[in-house]
Order: C-alpha cells, then sequence, then structure tokens
C-alpha cells in the first residue's frame, strides 16, 4: 500500500505471515517478488527466518518474537501460524492467520490527507491464555543509519531527545509507570546517515497507548534491524481470549526530521482530536494555580480574572482546591463536592463573574486517584488499585479504574458538576504513577473519558499528568490539549516546546505565561521571553496578575493582541524546527497551510561562543517567490545592540532561495530572548 508521500510492502510465502520489505519513498511501478531476498553463508540457517510482522520463535526466529504468550496452566505457547484470509477496503488491509485455535489479525491503513501509515495486532484463542507480549506488525529499520532517536525526560524537563547507536543486539525501554510518563514517551526516530532537521531520509513510530509501553530496537545477527512496540510487557494480569495492541502510527520523510513532525502534527489535528467547537478559535487560556495555590478566596479570584480578562484571556480555569476540604494535598482527592467553607453560595458566584467578563469557565479534577484521607477512602478502601500499606505518592493512591462501580461513581460526580454549573473545560490531571503497570488500568480510564464525552460533547479536556506525563495519540483521541510541562519557566518551554513539535502541533500544545519569579526554576525572566515563548503554542498566563507592573502589563497585552490576530492560521500552520548554525539559539519556523506566511520564533538560550549571530536560514518555502520579512518585535533591541542590521530599521524583501541559503541576519541580544519574525509571500 501507498500514496503520494510513502510506500509500504508486505510479502508472504508459503502461507506464513507476511513480513514488510519495503518502507520508504513511494515505489514506482510493482515490486519484484524476489527483490528482497538475501544470500546464506556459513554457520546460518540453509534458509533466512523471515522478518514477519509478528516473527516466531517457533520458525528459528533469531531475535525478540512478536508474541509470547501461556496457556492457563502455564505452559508457553509457540504458534505457527498459517493464512486465513485477508479483507481489503479503502486504504485498509486485514490479514487474518491461525494456528489451532489462536487467531492472529493484523490491520494496515494509510491517510490519503496525512499520509501516515497505522498498523495495530490482535490475538484471539479460543480457550484463556495469559499472554506476556504482542507486538504491534513489527517494521523495520534503514539499514543505512548510524544511530536511532527515542525520548527521555522528567517532571519540568519533558521530551529528553536520546541518540543511541545501533550496534548488534538490542536498545530497549519497558515503561512500568503505568502511565506515558514524562521518562517514556511512546516513539522512535530513525533517522538515515546525515540527515538533519530539514533534510536526509526519517522513518519514525509512535505507539499509541497511555498506559506505559514496550519497544525492541534489535540488530539481528544477520544485520537485519526490527522495531517492536507494545504494551509494556507482563502487563495483562489475567487470562483472557482477546487482547489487542494500541495503533502503531508510521511516518516516512525525504525532508528530514520536519517531514515527520508535519505528518505527525497534521494527523493528530486533523483525524486524531475530536474538537467540541471546532468553528472557534483556540481562547487565550488563563490558569489560576500559580496565582493561589490551595488559598481560594471569591473575592480574590474576582479581582484576579478581571485583570486576567483586561490581558486578553478568553477562558478562565479554577485549579485544585475547590472540593471537599482540600486545603493541601493531603487530603479531599475523590470527594468531588463544593466546598461550602470556600464557596459558601457554591461556584455561581465566580462563574457568573467569569462569564460577565466575557470568559468562559473551567475546572480541575483529579479523578483517577484519592486521599486515604477522604470520605470516598473510608467508605470504600477496596477501590483503591495495589496494597493497603503502599507508599503514597503525593499523599494520594490511585483508584482501580477496572471496576465498573468506581467508573460509576466517578461519572456521577464529574458529571453532577458539569450539570449544575456552565462549565466547558476540565483539566484533567494525574499525579502520580500507579503501584504497578496494569493495562485495565489505562482501558477504565479511556472508557469513563469516553462516556464523558458522550455525555458532554461540548466539554473541552486537557490531558495534564504532572505536566507531561500522559501525552500520547491514545489520550489525544479523548482529549483537546495537553499540558506540556508543569514547568513555566520560558527557557526551560522553549527546549520543550521545540522538541514536542516532532509530534504536537500549536492547536493542542498549552503554554503559559509563568510568574516574573518561576516557581519551578527560581529564575526570573523578563516578560518579552515569557510572552513570546507562549505565543509560539496555545497561549495562556498562569501567574498572578496582581503582580505586573505597568509595563509588564502592557507587553502582555501586546503580544497577546498579535497572538489574537494569528492564532487562526497558526493553529493550522506547520511547526518546522530550524538548523540553527549557533547551538545556543533554538528556533523554528511557523509556515501557514497555503505557504502565503510564516512567523519565525528564534530564541536565545544562552551567551554565544561568537560575538555576532550567525545567519538562520529558513525552511519549505517557494525559492523562487519574493517574501517581505518583518522583524515583530524590533523594539526590543537592547543598547548593546550598537549597529544597523537591516531587520532591525526596516522590512527586506528577499526570495525563498536566498532566505533558505543564505537565512537572515538578526540583531545581537542578550541571553534569555526572543526575536519574532513575520514573513508574507509577494
Amino acid at each position: 500500500m501507498g500514496d503520494a508521500c510513502q510506500s509500504l510492502v508486505l510479502l508472504a510465502e508459503n502461507n506464513e505471515l507476511p513480513q514488510i520489505v519495503y518502507w520508504g519513498a513511494p515505489l514506482i511501478g510493482e515490486y519484484p517478488a524476489g527483490a528482497h531476498r538475501m544470500d546464506v553463508t556459513g554457520g546460518m540457517l540453509d534458509r533466512n527466518p523471515d522478518l514477519s510482522i509478528c516473527p516466531e520463535a517457533a520458525r528459528s526466529f533469531p531475535g525478540q518474537a512478536g508474541l509470547r504468550a501461556r496457556s492457563q496452566d502455564g505452559a508457553i505457547l509457540l504458534p505457527r501460524f498459517g493464512f486465513e484470509g485477508a479483507e481489503e477496503g479503502e486504504n485498509t488491509l486485514t490479514l487474518s492467520y491461525r494456528d489451532g485455535g489462536l487467531r492472529y489479525v493484523a490491520t494496515f491503513g494509510i491517510n490519503p490527507r496525512t499520509h501516515v501509515l497505522t498498523a495495530q495486532a490482535s490475538v484471539v484463542s479460543d480457550r484463556p491464555i495469559h499472554l506476556d507480549w504482542l507486538a504491534a506488525p513489527v517494521f523495520p529499520a534503514p539499514q543505512l543509519a548510524d544511530e536511532m532517536i527515542d525520548f527521555s525526560g522528567r517532571w519540568i524537563g519533558e521530551f529528553r531527545m536520546q541518540r543511541h547507536p545501533w550496534r548488534a543486539g538490542i536498545h530497549a525501554r519497558d515503561n512500568r509507570t503505568g502511565r506515558t510518563g514524562h521518562e517514556h514517551f511512546p516513539a522512535i526516530l530513525l533517522p538515515g546517515r546525515g540527515a538533519t532537521n530539514t533534510g536526509g531520509e526519517v522513518w519514525a513510530l509512535h505507539y499509541g497507548w497511555s498506559g506505559g509501553h514496550g519497544m525492541v530496537a534489535e540488530e539481528l545477527p544477520d544485520g537485519r534491524r526490527q522495531i517492536q512496540f507494545g504494551h509494556a510487557p507482563q502487563t495483562e494480569h489475567g487470562a483472557a481470549t482477546a487482547f489487542q495492541t494500541a495503533p502503531l502510527y508510521a511516518a516516512y520523510s525525504p525532508h528530514g526530521l520536519n517531514g515527520c513532525a508535519t505528518a505527525y502534527q497534521r494527523h493528530l489535528r486533523d483525524e486524531i482530536v475530536t474538537w467540541p467547537h471546532p468553528e472557534r478559535p483556540r481562547p487565550v487560556h488563563y490558569n489560576c494555580w500559580e496565582a493561589i495555590y490551595f488559598d481560594h478566596s471569591l473575592t480574590a479570584l474576582q479581582d484576579i480574572a478581571t485583570r486576567a480578562a483586561d490581558l486578553g484571556a478568553e477562558r478562565f480555569v479554577l485549579d485544585d482546591g475547590w472540593f471537599g476540604r482540600r486545603d493541601d494535598d493531603t487530603s479531599s482527592l475523590g470527594d468531588w463536592t463544593i466546598d461550602p467553607r470556600k464557596y459558601p453560595e457554591g461556584l455561581g458566584p465566580l462563574i457568573d463573574h467569569v462569564h460577565g467578563l466575557g470568559m468562559t469557565f473551567g475546572i480541575w479534577f483529579e479523578p483517577e486517584m484519592v486521599n486515604p484521607d477522604s470520605d470516598i477512602y473510608r467508605a470504600h478502601p477496596d477501590w483503591a488499585l495495589g496494597p493497603a500499606d503502599q507508599g503514597l505518592g503525593r499523599q494520594q493512591m490511585v483508584l482501580d479504574m477496572s471496576q465498573p462501580d468506581v467508573r460509576a461513581y466517578l461519572h456521577g460526580r464529574i458529571a453532577a458538576v458539569l450539570k449544575a454549573h456552565d462549565i466547558d473545560y476540565i483539566k484533567w490531571d494525574h499525579n502520580r504513577v500507579l503501584p504497578y503497570a496494569d493495562a485495565a488500568q489505562t482501558r477504565g480510564t479511556y472508557a469513563l473519558l469516553d462516556r464523558l464525552r458522550a455525555d458532554f460533547p461540548g466539554v473541552e479536556i486537557e490531558s495534564c499528568a504532572s505536566g507531561g506525563g500522559r501525552i500520547d495519540f491514545g489520550i489525544m483521541a479523548r482529549t483537546q490539549r495537553v499540558w506540556l510541562s508543569d514547568s513555566n519557566d520560558a527557557l526551560e518551554r522553549l527546549r520543550i516546546q521545540h522538541d514536542a513539535a516532532l509530534f504536537l502541533p500549536m492547536a493542542v500544545t498549552g503554554s503559559h505565561v509563568g510568574p516574573r519569579h518561576c516557581h519551578t526554576s527560581g529564575r526570573v525572566i523578563d516578560i518579552q521571553m515569557r510572552a513570546w515563548v507562549a505565543a509560539a503554542r496555545h497561549m495562556g498566563f498562569e501567574m498572578d496578575p496582581r503582580e505586573l507592573t505597568e509595563d509588564e502589563a502592557a507587553v502582555l497585552r501586546d503580544v497577546t493582541a498579535w497572538w489574537k490576530v494569528n492564532r487562526d492560521w497558526m493553529r493550522r500552520a506547520d511547526i518546522l524546527r530550524l538548523e540553527s548554525a549557533d547551538p545556543a539559539v533554538i528556533a523554528e519556523q511557523q509556515l501557514s497551510e497555503d505557504g502565503a506566511r510564516f512567523v519565525v520564533f528564534a530564541g536565545r538560550a544562552e551567551s554565544s561562543e561568537q560575538i555576532l549571530p550567525r545567519p538562520l536560514r529558513l525552511a519549505q518555502l517557494d525559492p523562487e517567490a519574493r517574501y517581505r520579512i518583518t522583524l515583530r518585535n524590533r523594539a526590543d533591541a537592547v543598547g548593546l545592540s550598537r549597529g544597523a542590521p537591516a531587520l532591525k530599521t526596516g522590512d527586506l524583501i528577499l526570495t525563498g532561495q536566498y532566505l533558505m541559503g543564505q537565512g537572515i541576519n538578526l540583531p545581537w541580544s542578550f541571553p534569555l530572548t526572543m526575536w519574532v519574525c513575520e514573513g508574507e509571500k509577494l
């Protein structure tokens, strides 16, 4: 199967499972059936075992098998699947294979708009079995490649790219946290030799599952390479007759990392996320967490809301602390009733005030968690996941979402709040790892989200898990925004946003202007930098607006007004990571869907080694077209910038060829500053 951007060829022989014999640039003509065959030499079997979509140990495969399962009495199953049937649909292919009472099904699809491939596998048995590992259909990795890139991270430091050399053996990831995790974004990038952000071949895979994943990147003794993704091993705790992987999303690019990035950005935005109000602009967001924490006062909140609206906010979100007796993080999770001490007349007066300012209203929940000091835990200690004497995390335990009674209770409490109030947004948090990884927990959370989405289709949901601990295409099929990181430090955000753009578009990526004195890093960062970093994604504020000076408020109003003017085309823009000649500069270009305009955000993360800024080359422009280039924030130039580079004093008209080949010269600037450069195709 294939389209204008990539082709995938599956080849099956002797009624055995097929193998992917080609994945890459669009093929011209038909694939010759025997072209994939490799030689055999001394010390090898007489026939190379297929690197199939589910490598079988029973066929002498020398690497990791795609299925590891046991019968109910513990006996290891070693199936040899034979062809059963195939079903071809529009842009889809389903293949069925059987060995006795065990059936294996693989489904492939290609999206004609985004050109992303999707692959998924399932196993059905005529009697219950135990599943230790099931890989989504296995893809080969490129041979002309020296390294692979995967992702690690931590709280307030998500999406860290890690480069690993290819070598004989296995590079594996095994996420045991029970959620996607700051530490384990479920994806791998496979750059061809010499690939960069803007050039060269890149293959990419993302596993759309929120419960912890396993990944195997293996180079076999004969040199072939395979990539397996699946649920974290041994997270199916009970015997069952049916198991299914999450979808595996595959992209190929001849244009560097950016080609895969834009495919994923478009696919997530247009094919996975379902928007409650797709016709509405993305609203400027205000969250009160870092302004008040648990210290709720109606008068203070009304004052904060008034100031936020004056700055340009269009949505007000009430964060943690409104329910139970929640004065700190030690109590009341699970007791989702409004605290009468803080809100003696309920949430109505605050919501009415927010609506009177022209803003919509959102609210925070952490449904999957419970404090031992809560009415619901005292009534139902059996609803908690794991042993009663387990170690706590943030003074809380996890509710067992596989239990229907737990889901019914949570649905009832959340629905009661939504029915009683005009609320159009939920910040859905998840602040601790599971006591043990359990795939049923994720399926239960999905079921609750799906039910709430069906009952309240107008409510938008943000996925937050101590920031970026649960971001993947599985959770995004049920939510519309992610809280990328708990860090509101603009310097940290600059890097996190840049790397997360390999998968996430602007429309879903929340980014907020934090306090002058950052609560997570201790840095003091100028308002221009904080504002422009937030304006590069779905913009919001998360500081106490009462701290702002008049000058700071003026800057924030100006940047927010700019964002509102540009947000509709930026919502559908491709985010392109630029190759900066200066490693101190983290730069990206957001290019409109029609190619008629763009904006460049060039952030200086630290002092440069050289004196003057190096030219910054742009990407994916029409080489023959002319573009008007404007430095939007030239007024931010500092006194030490004593020269007169052209963009500092006026606009430039340059060809796309020049902008991509030579680049733009930006003025000198201090570290922790951002230049914003607008381009218009003439």
